[in-house]
C-alpha cells in the first residue's frame, strides 16, 4: 500500500457485495447513515474499544482514570486511487493531549507541532498574562488605589460639608437682606449689602481654595496610581494585538481543499458570514479532516457519518453510539466550500414536511378553534418553507383578526393547539399562558426503561449558538425550565425497551420535553424518533394529548384529550 494511503482502511469484499454504492454524497447536516458508513463506523468502533491505543477517558470504564470525555468520531467511504472502495477515520479536536493517533487522519493544521509557531506564540501570550498579573496584584499599587479612593471619598465629604455651609450662609444673608430692606434706611442698607456681598465673596474664594488644595493631594496620588494603570494598559494593548496577530496567524494555516483542489483559509471561508470571523475549534472537527486528507490524496468521497462515543458532556446531549450531523456553525461555512462541484444529497429540510397532510379541528366557537397538529408540521412558517398551521389558519378564516396561533408545537411534535379567532381573544389566552393556568399534558415513547415512578425536572436550558435549533443545559444563561413527569408503562417491544410517560411542561421553552428526556440529569432515554437529541426514525413519539383552559368569552372551563396515533 502506498505510504499516502496509510490512513485507508479497504473493505472486505464479500462484506459489501451486495450494498449498492449511493447516488449522492451525504448532506452532512441531515442524514441516515448510508449501510457503507454503518459497515465502516462498526469497524471503527470495535477498533476503539479493542485496538485503540489511548490514555482517553471516554467515562465508558468505572477504572479509567482521568477527566471522563466523550468525543465525535467520524467515517468517510472513500475510493482510493487504486479503485479500491474502503473508508477513513477521523476525531474531532484533540485525542487525550494529541492530534495523531495511528489509522486517524491527521488536523487540518498540526498547531500542537513542537517546530511550529503556535507553542511558542503562547508560551509568549503566557508571559504577558503573567507579567499583567504581577502588577495587577501588585502590594505597591493595590495599597496605592485604596489610598486614592480613601482620599477621594474624603475629599467629596469635606467639599459636600462646605457646600452645605456656603448654602446655610446664602440662606440667611437672603433672610438679612430681606429685613434689611424692610427696616433699615437707605445707607444702612447699602452698607448691609456691602457687607454681605464681601461675605460672599470671601466664602466662594476660599471655597475655591479648598478646592485646588484637595485637587492638587490628589492629583499626587493619582499620577502615582497612573504609572502602574499606564504600564496595565500597555501590556493589555499588547497581549490583545498579539493574540490577534496570532488568531489570525492560526485562520490563514487552516486551509481547505474541495475536489477541485480550490483552496481557502479559515478567515476566507467566514468573512462572507454574519459574525466573520471564525469560532473556537473551527475546523478541528472530523468531518472536515476527513474531506481534507481525501481530496489532497485524490481519493473519491462517497458517503460520511459522525458518531459519538463515550460519555455526555453536561450540557448537551450526546448518546453514546448514536450519530450526529455534522454542526451548522463551526462547519457549515467550510464543508460549503469542500463539497463545492460535488453531487450531494437533497437538503431534506428544504422539502415541506406538511405536503399531503391535513389540519384536524378538534372544537371551533365564534372565539377559538382547537385543532389536533401533525408531527412533522410547521406551527409557524420556518425560513424556507411557509406552510404551518398558521398559514392553514389564514387560508381557513380569512377575515379572522389577531396573531391566530397562540401557543406553538415543536414541527416534530403532534397534538393540541389553540387558534384565536380574534386580536382580543388572543390577547385574554396569551395572559393565561403568561399566568400558567392553561394546563398542557404531553404523552411520549422514551427509547429505554426509565427509573423512578414520578419526579420533577429543573433544567435551564439556551439555544446552541454553534448548531441552532439544539438546545443546552446552561446554569449561567439558561432561561427557567421544568417539567413534571409520570410513567404509565414500561415495555419491550421486539427487544427494545421502551417507557410511555406522561410530562406537564410547567416552563414552554424551545425542545424542553426532548432535552429533559434525553439528558444524563433528566431521564437519560431520548423520546423515540428524536432526530436532535435521539436517533432518527419514522416521527417523534411525542404527542400533545390533553390541555384546560378557561374560555376567553365565557369564562367556563374547558378540557379537550386527544390520543396519540401511536
Amino acid at each position: 500500500m502506498k505510504p499516502t494511503d496509510s490512513f485507508f482502511v479497504p473493505f472486505d469484499k464479500a462484506a459489501i457485495a451486495d450494498i449498492p454504492l449511493p447516488t449522492k454524497f451525504t448532506f452532512p447536516f441531515y442524514y441516515e447513515p448510508h449501510p457503507l458508513s454503518l459497515l465502516a463506523a462498526s469497524q471503527l468502533q470495535q477498533h476503539i474499544e479493542t485496538q485503540l491505543d489511548s490514555d482517553h477517558n471516554f467515562g465508558l470504564e468505572d477504572d479509567k482514570e482521568g477527566l471522563a470525555i466523550g468525543k465525535m468520531f467520524g467515517v468517510l467511504v472513500v475510493r482510493n486511487t487504486a479503485g479500491e472502495l474502503g473508508y477513513l477515520s477521523g476525531f474531532s479536536g484533540k485525542l487525550g493531549e494529541d492530534n495523531h493517533y495511528p489509522g486517524f487522519v491527521p488536523p487540518v493544521f498540526d498547531i500542537l507541532a513542537e517546530d511550529g509557531f503556535f507553542n511558542p506564540s503562547m508560551a509568549a501570550l503566557n508571559q504577558l498574562n503573567a507579567r499583567l498579573l504581577a502588577l495587577e496584584e501588585n502590594p505597591d499599587y493595590l495599597a496605592l488605589e485604596q489610598i486614592f479612593e480613601a482620599e477621594k471619598e474624603l475629599v467629596e465629604t469635606r467639599l459636600a460639608f462646605k457646600r452645605q455651609q456656603l448654602k446655610q450662609d446664602k440662606d440667611k444673608r437672603k433672610v438679612l437682606r430681606k429685613a434689611g430692606k424692610k427696616e433699615l434706611s437707605p445707607a444702612d442698607f447699602e452698607a448691609l449689602e456691602y457687607d454681605l456681598k464681601t461675605e460672599s465673596l470671601g466664602q466662594q474664594f476660599y471655597y475655591k481654595r479648598t478646592v485646588s488644595f484637595w485637587k492638587e493631594r490628589l492629583a499626587e496620588t493619582e499620577a502615582a496610581v497612573d504609572v502602574y494603570l499606564d504600564e496595565i494598559k500597555a501590556l493589555r494593548t499588547q497581549r490583545k494585538k498579539d493574540s490577534a496577530a496570532l488568531q489570525k496567524r492560526l485562520f490563514d494555516q487552516y486551509t481547505f481543499l474541495n475536489q477541485a483542489k480550490e483552496s481557502k483559509s479559515l478567515y476566507e471561508i467566514f468573512l462572507p458570514t454574519i459574525n466573520d470571523i471564525p469560532p473556537a475549534g473551527a475546523g478541528e472537527c472530523a468531518a472536515p479532516k476527513l474531506l481534507q486528507y481525501a481530496f489532497l490524496h485524490d481519493m473519491q468521497p462517497i458517503a460520511l457519518a459522525e458518531f459519538w462515543w463515550g460519555e455526555s458532556p453536561k450540557s448537551e446531549v450526546r448518546k453514546h453510539g448514536y450519530f450526529y450531523p455534522s454542526c451548522k456553525g463551526k462547519c457549515h461555512p467550510i464543508l460549503g466550500h469542500m463539497l463545492q462541484g460535488m453531487d450531494v444529497d437533497d437538503n431534506p429540510m428544504l422539502q415541506n414536511p406538511a405536503e399531503g397532510k391535513t389540519i384536524s379541528i378538534v372544537y371551533e366557537d365564534d372565539a377559538i378553534v382547537l385543532v389536533n397538529k401533525p408531527a412533522e408540521f410547521f406551527s409557524v412558517p420556518g425560513k424556507t418553507i411557509d406552510d404551518s398551521v398558521l398559514l392553514r389558519m389564514k387560508q381557513r378564516y380569512p377575515t379572522a383578526t389577531g396573531p391566530l396561533v397562540v401557543h406553538r408545537l415543536d414541527m416534530s411534535t403532534s397534538g393540541l393547539m389553540i387558534i384565536a379567532k380574534t386580536k382580543e381573544v388572543h390577547k385574554k389566552l396569551q395572559y393565561q399562558f403568561i399566568k400558567r393556568t392553561i394546563k398542557k399534558r404531553y404523552v411520549a415513547i422514551l427509547d429505554g426503561w426509565v427509573k423512578g415512578e414520578e419526579g420533577f425536572i429543573d433544567l435551564p436550558l439556551r439555544v446552541d449558538l454553534d448548531d441552532r435549533p439544539r438546545q443546552l443545559v446552561c446554569y449561567e444563561h439558561g432561561k427557567n425550565a421544568r417539567t413534571r413527569w409520570e410513567v404509565l408503562e414500561r415495555i419491550e417491544v421486539d427487544g427494545r425497551k421502551q417507557t410511555r410517560v406522561y410530562f406537564y411542561p410547567i416552563t414552554g421553552r424551545t425542545h424542553q420535553l426532548r432535552v429533559h428526556a434525553a439528558h444524563p440529569e433528566g431521564l437519560n432515554f431520548p423520546i423515540i424518533g428524536d432526530d436532535l437529541y435521539g436517533k432518527k426514525e419514522e416521527r417523534l413519539l411525542l404527542h400533545a394529548e390533553w390541555i384546560e383552559l378557561v374560555h376567553p368569552i365565557t369564562k367556563i372551563a374547558m378540557t379537550f384529550e386527544i390520543e396519540p396515533e401511536f
